[in-house]
């Protein structure tokens, strides 16, 4: 649940807001305030390290902080977004969806002074944000470390070692290195494993309706396959597209080991099926597993997290980003950089990823190293491969891309890459057929 409900009205008129920190009064009524709304997280605990750091910030730069915490069920935080950007008015930072900083980049404020200091400092940053956030030749929104998740394979590794053979632990230890088995860990053993645990009655969880969860690692599996369905400019590449065709045969037969109704999923639904003890595997950040910590013991400790498989051109791992932008509007803009700034530091960055049980992931390479991931249990090290490790040798994911934001933000939305699918594995189309269908979708959405 968000710390405050907002009607929408309310959000645009800036009022209903919960100051939730701010400077000391001493400071007097002429401080300025800075308005921040920020993703909502999963994580029960996730918002306090938000919480502290502007607090923090604030009362050494005397300026008050007032923030908001907006859930994306039923898309408000998006829903927020448009009508601010519509009305341009609202708040002076807002969480961005990974699209939308290319959907508002002409209403966002350039931030590549921030960007700048930052990469100098902490060096590469993740090649998929650097894509998101760089629009029309500037840094408009920086990568935000709350919220951004990635979402490798997390395993119940005794299921995997009792029905299909695989020893999760020993391939992936919590160390930087790959063990025995890891090099065959590709998309084809992945359907064996798929298979042996469905006929073991406990089948893997992976969504395929119109969520992120089901989005995102369907994403990431197209990309293993070298399956785009756009090029850069949105021209659809459907047509003679063989690794496509690939991909979506490859889909139709996991399809078969899956629950039922994965079709009709939504983001919390994998969550449950692997807290219940009824799945295998998932392709999720940290929150089932801190979840089935407080609610399923037995269930946690059991839990190990590893890459995706690889597929013919290598191995990709699903990355949700958030961003955090600044209007252009906005009245506190060099307030709101400093801010972010901050928040980006790798001290404030390892203090969210810490607040949120290891599920926050930093934009930066050099910042894989937190102690978090392998102190964090039971068991010890279960999450220490979720971030993107060297030795993974794996390509952070956004599916869809290269698109541009306006048509990727609409493909993203409508799921079509699930969708694709669905018709062929589902509904009783060929996979021409349903590439067809997809072709057209897309020319629809252009012409939009």
């Amino acid at each position: 649940m968000a710390d405050a409900t907002l009607s929408r009205r309310g959000v645009l008129a800036g009022g209903a807001a919960i100051t939730a920190l701010q400077a000391p009064a001493v400071f007097g009524q002429a401080m300025p305030t800075l308005r921040c709304a920020f993703w909502d997280h999963w994580v029960p605990t996730g918002n306090g390290a938000l919480r502290e750091l502007c607090g923090r910030w604030g009362e050494r730069n005397r300026v008050t902080v007032s923030l908001d915490f907006i859930n994306t069920t039923g898309n408000q935080l998006q829903l927020t977004a448009a009508a601010q950007a519509q009305s341009r008015s609202g708040h002076d930072i807002i969480s961005l969806a990974p699209w939308d900083v290319g959907t508002y980049a002409d209403q966002l404020e350039p931030v590549d002074d921030v960007m700048g200091r930052l990469i100098a400092k902490y060096g590469a940053i993740n090649p998929v944000a650097e894509f998101l956030g760089k629009q029309r030749g500037s840094w408009r929104a920086v990568p935000a470390t709350s919220g951004t998740q990635n979402k490798p394979a997390l395993c119940r590794f005794d299921l995997l070692e009792q029905h299909a053979g695989l020893d999760v632990r020993a391939m992936w230890p919590a160390e930087d290195r790959r063990g025995p088995g890891a090099d065959n860990w590709t998309w084809d053993t992945f359907l064996r494993a798929a298979e042996a645990c469905h006929r073991a009655g406990v089948p893997f969880g992976l969504p395929m309706g119109q969520f992120t969860d089901a989005v995102d690692w369907v994403g990431a599996l197209f990309a293993s396959y070298g399956a785009r369905v756009t090029d850069e400019r949105g021209n659809p590449t459907i047509r003679g597209n063989q690794e496509l065709r690939q991909v979506m045969d490859y889909a139709v037969r996991l399809a078969r080991f899956l629950p039922n109704d994965v079709w009709a999923w939504d983001d919390a639904s994998n969550n449950r099926a692997l807290i219940s003890g009824r799945s295998a595997l998932v392709f999720n950040p940290p929150s089932a597993w801190a979840v089935a910590k407080r609610d399923a013991p037995q269930v946690a400790e059991k839990c190990w997290t590893i890459p995706m498989p690889a597929g013919p051109r290598g191995r990709f791992l699903a990355y949700l980003p958030w961003n955090s932008a600044i209007w252009a509007f906005g009245r506190q803009k060099n307030a709101a950089k400093q801010l972010l700034e901050f928040l980006t530091e790798r001290e404030s960055a390892e203090l969210t990823t810490q607040t949120s049980q290891g599920y926050d992931i930093p934009p930066f390479a050099s910042m894989t190293d937190f102690r978090v991931w392998a102190s964090e249990g039971p068991p010890v090290g279960t999450i220490y491969n979720y971030p993107l490790k060297p030795h993974h040798q794996a390509t952070p994911s956004i599916a869809f891309a290269p698109a541009p934001p306006e048509l990727a933000t609409q493909m993203y939305i409508q799921a079509l890459n699930t969708k694709v699918i669905a018709r062929a594995a589902q509904g009783g189309e060929t996979v021409e057929q349903a590439l067809a269908w997809l072709e057209r979708e897309i020319n629809n959405m252009r012409r939009g």
